[in-house]
């Protein structure tokens, strides 16, 4: 007994001890292809609670330790001041509040660190107890097995992650441990072999297969993979940063922070992000980028931010002295809560509310909110004073490319640079566009209008893909001619810079769409900016004037005020005439594409739903092929078991029939279910021989009646009258005994 004893505590080790390397290999590649540290301290929990397990410390003590190790964990990533100490108890627990309010409103991003951290290990620990469960109570490993393969090569085929050893050992842990519980089942079940010669006797040559079947696998020579690799196609479609530079396909519609690989269709989203009160439409400006990269913009010039509340200026939100302007109140409701500030041009200062300060990215010209203790805020709504400039034609004509004496050297190289791929077409053309014009200005407006052109199409779906060879600008302008914002507010900027014009690349939301009045303001109107109205335009620096935004995506509007300074003759003096620039907006975007073209309404509408079911399974192609996939594999299972769910739609069938001529189509059908149950009518064998057999199956007498009746109706041409009844009562009773 003392030997047999010993033996299940070896087995018991094993299995705790390769249990514990096969969830480490989940933790491995955490570290690469995330931002966990520390993953030391996950490891020596795991070890922490199958240690428990094994030595079997009673549940209350095992659970104690754990927590204990949790918190202190926490305390050491996140807090300070002594763990036995009021202040950090109070915070965490405060943390935890918050965050269950995060978790029962569904905003999973909110969530804090620290609480992001006791998830983690609450998740491992409830792996731990599973394994634990599938390997002592269940003696199975298979499924966790196959899961630990599954996640380990999807992560080496998507992620930088290098799994060829990580495979090796996960396959040869798995294969020895499934060995182990497949001797521990056989020996349980029939109570042989429980010494240590027969463990040895198994597990010896189960040892050299592993290794023999590993080594030579290692080694063999490897083919040529039959199928075309399907990774590009893949990660084409959900990637923002390829290795080809795009973003490869499908992403949803709405404003994100990484624009270094652009290009792609979007999918729209209809979500409310904010609504807007305020006197006149605005663009509302999240951030800008600076460098330029071939595939994308960047900003890696890091500054130190500066930080201002509510009473105090916005760093970058004054014009220059001479620029008129009128002041303006907007307030926003944020459906759609970030950490930055959504703001119109003009923004002198923002109120999200008495504690609330704010830190300005002087780079991005980004603006972020925080609480007192330094804690990223998610503003609900917040108010701006606003003041909204009015441009002189006349001083913006006035600059030529002189005024670049007056600008700093560093700030011309950071605001012209370009990749030194760029083809030299896109300076030709820029040039071709801006000859005869003597200064900024209309050099400015003419690159804007050259994409009001009819050979430049706006289109969210069939746009292209730049290659790893490809400019993204360059592709636009030469070749395809078709895209969204983010294709024509780049060309313009790197236009301009080709022609020596500081400009950069801005990100936000257009307008939106006008709701109504406010009921208390007739001069105040509400917007509403769905994820739809994520947009990109262009800010061209005027010196003495500042940056100006221009909107070169077609059929998009820039409503900015310009002054002509038109003279008056009837009154001897020079009198201003403000001038709103706008563009034609279509109300919906993607009538640009059909504007020109004339149809018939049956014709149009024919086509537009053809056009929408085109898109649809473009965009949501894997959606369409799972499914169909589910519906085949449904149709499959239902079509395996149909000698189950078919006697009773036979049963419902002729259930309402009262004709005796009903009887033989209802016998037809018992034989082909008596079939497909398994008792099957041999081709020589009689229908009486048939009936005796079946009634022997099921000891009854049933079949031998019905077969008696039928043949009456088949040879007689007739049954008695009125015993429809009796026979559907035997037939149902008979079939009913297919599906018991």
């Amino acid at each position: 007994m003392r030997n047999q004893a010993g033996e299940r505590g070896k087995t018991s080790m094993q299995l705790y001890a390769i249990a514990f390397f096969m969830l480490w290999e989940w933790l491995r590649p955490i570290g690469k292809v995330t931002e966990t540290s520390y993953l030391g301290v996950f490891i020596v929990f795991i070890a922490l609670s199958f240690a428990g397990g094994y030595f079997q410390i009673n549940k209350g003590l095992k659970v104690t330790i754990k927590l204990l190790y949790i918190l202190g964990s926490v305390y050491n990533f996140y807090y300070s001041g002594g763990f036995f100490h009021f202040n950090w108890w109070n915070l965490f627990f405060t943390d935890l509040s918050k965050n269950a309010g995060f978790i029962g409103s569904g905003d999973w991003t909110a969530l804090s660190d620290p609480f992001r951290t006791i998830l983690f290990f609450t998740l491992l620990w409830l792996m731990v107890y599973l394994l634990q469960y599938w390997l002592l109570n269940r003696q199975r490993i298979f499924v966790f097995f196959l899961m630990t393969i599954i996640y380990i090569t999807v992560l080496d085929t998507f992620t930088p992650y290098n799994a060829k050893w990580a495979i090796v050992r996960t396959v040869l842990a798995g294969f020895t441990v499934m060995g182990i519980l497949t001797f521990s089942r056989i020996i349980n079940k029939e109570n042989v072999g429980k010494d240590s010669t027969s463990r040895r006797k198994w597990m010896i040559p189960l040892a050299v297969m592993l290794f023999l079947s590993g080594f030579v696998g290692m080694i063999a020579p490897k083919a040529a993979p039959v199928w075309p690799d399907p990774v590009p196609f893949l990660t084409s479609l959900n990637n923002k940063s390829g290795d080809e530079g795009n973003s490869g396909g499908i992403a949803r519609i709405g404003y994100g922070t990484n624009d270094s690989r652009l290009g792609g269709p979007f999918i729209p989203d209809n979500s409310v992000v904010f609504t807007a009160n305020t006197e006149s439409s605005h663009y509302w400006k999240v951030e800008s980028k600076e460098v330029y990269t071939g595939k994308g913009w960047t900003s890696p010039r890091k500054e130190a931010r500066e930080l201002f509340n509510k009473d105090e200026e916005v760093p970058f939100g004054r014009f220059p002295g001479d620029i008129k302007t009128e002041k303006e109140k907007v307030e926003l409701n944020m459906n759609l809560l970030y950490n930055h500030i959504v703001y119109p041009y003009g923004t002198v200062k923002i109120n999200a509310g008495k504690n609330v300060s704010f830190e300005a990215d002087p780079v991005l010209e980004k603006i972020y909110s925080y609480m007192p203790n330094r804690e990223p805020y998610r503003a609900t709504q917040y108010s701006m004073d606003v003041e909204v400039p009015e441009y002189k034609v006349s001083a913006l004509r006035s600059i030529t490319g002189d005024e670049q004496t007056v600008l700093s050297p560093e700030f011309m190289a950071r605001y012209t640079q370009l990749p030194n791929s760029l083809p030299s077409r896109v300076k030709r053309l820029a040039q071709e566009i801006t000859a005869g014009k003597e200064n900024w200005w209309d050099k400015a407006n003419a690159i804007e209008d050259y994409f009001d052109l009819p050979d430049f199409t706006y289109d969210q779906k069939k746009v292209a893909v730049p290659g790893k060879k490809d400019d993204y600008v360059d592709q636009f302008l030469f070749k395809t001619k078709r895209g969204y914002c983010d294709n024509f507010s780049s060309s313009m900027t790197v236009m301009l810079r080709t022609l020596g014009i500081p400009a950069r690349w801005v990100k936000g939301y257009a307008q939106g769409e006008f709701q109504k009045y406010d009921s208390e303001n007739s001069n105040r109107q509400v917007f509403e900016v769905t994820n739809n109205n994520a947009h990109s335009w262009v800010e061209v620096y005027f010196p003495g004037q500042g940056w100006i935004p221009f909107e070169p995506t077609k059929g998009f509007d820039n409503s900015i005020k310009l002054n002509y300074e038109i003279n008056s003759h009837s009154t001897n003096k020079s009198e201003a005439a403000p001038v709103t620039i706008q563009k034609k907006t279509p109300k919906n975007r993607l009538e640009e594409m059909e504007k020109n073209t004339v149809k018939s309404k049956a014709v149009k509408k024919e086509e537009t739903a053809l056009k929408k079911a085109t898109v649809f399974i473009q965009m949501q192609w894997l959606k369409v092929l799972l499914g169909f996939l589910a519906i085949g594999i449904l149709a499959y299972l239902l079509y395996n078991i149909r000698y189950r769910w078919l006697p009773h739609y036979f049963i419902f069938l002729f259930k309402w029939r009262k004709n005796d001529t009903q009887f033989a189509k209802a016998y037809m059908v018992l034989l082909k279910q008596l079939e497909r149950y398994g008792l099957k009518r041999r081709d020589d064998q009689t229908l009486r021989s048939y009936a005796k057999y079946v009634d022997s199956f099921f000891t009854s007498n049933e079949m031998g009646r019905l077969t008696n009746r039928y043949e009456q109706m088949i040879y007689n041409n007739s049954l008695p009258k009125g015993s429809w009844n009796e026979n559907r009562e035997l037939w149902e009773n008979l079939i009913k005994k297919t599906i018991a």
